[in-house]
């Protein structure tokens, strides 16, 4: 199946179990191998001339709402999956540069050392000049998700998609795992994934997309060329947006 929309401009997703690798060790927040192959994906896009910005959770390392849960502060708690999410955006950074991509880290909480301050046209000029932006530190703000943080960023930066990488392909009725039978969507309204509830984004990134018809396609990142084949057109896992008629 194919889609028609056109995508100059994405905003890829990554949560920090990704990094971890399909068979994540207890002893290895970030694998080397897993991080390799994910740079190597990008690098796959970026080599058909897209401009590509990249937002990193940090749950591979820290994650505020389950420290919540043990006692700390939330929004301590918060900050502390922020710092997390540099850790996992610094990593990343170094393995696309190997590859010969330039690669700027753009920080919302301010921590000149290792990473930019978030500026947006600054941002915009990197990505005019070539190189690949990702934006640490979700928004800066406690109580925010890092998805939430993706679709701000990706809103702000003009992005044509949100491309969510995760270890499942796609958005299912029920957990794949526990129930496989559970169905796989091809396409869900945004207002579908808002009412049914569905946990691949929380409710809040769903409605900035819905309010800016911001399309979010959801994919399996460790099946090679995945990535790619949405960029070209292709249709792999599922699709959020207004409108079916986005297929071909």
């Amino acid at each position: 199946m194919k889609h028609n929309i056109d995508i100059k401009r994405l905003c890829i997703k990554l949560s920090g179990e990704a990094l971890m690798g399909e068979s994540p060790s207890k002893e290895e927040s970030i694998s080397l191998d897993a991080i390799n192959f994910i740079a190597q994906e990008i690098k796959e896009i970026k080599d058909l001339g897209k401009e590509i910005i990249i937002v990193i959770g940090g749950g591979n390392i820290f994650r505020g709402v389950k420290g919540a849960v043990k006692g700390i502060n939330r929004s301590t708690a918060d900050y502390m999956g922020m710092l997390a999410t540099l850790i996992n955006s610094l990593a990343l950074q170094d393995a696309i540069e190997k590859l010969g991509i330039p690669t700027r880290v753009q920080s919302a909480i301010t921590i000149n050392a290792v990473a930019e301050p978030f500026i947006r046209r600054k941002a915009i000029r990197h990505l005019e000049k070539g190189r690949i932006v990702i934006f640490a530190s979700g928004t800066g703000n406690p109580f925010f998700t890092t998805d939430t943080a993706a679709v701000l960023r990706a809103i702000e930066m003009n992005a044509d998609v949100v491309l969510k990488a995760t270890k499942v392909d796609g958005i299912y009725e029920d957990d794949p795992i526990k129930n496989p039978e559970s169905k796989k969507y091809s396409f869900v309204s945004y207002e579908d994934a808002i009412i049914k509830r569905l946990k691949i984004m929380d409710s809040t990134a769903f409605t900035m997309c819905m309010d800016n018809n911001l399309p979010i396609f959801v994919c399996d990142l460790f099946t090679k060329g995945n990535l790619r084949k949405i960029v070209e057109g292709e249709l792999v896992g599922t699709l959020v947006s207004n409108k079916e008629t986005s297929f071909i």
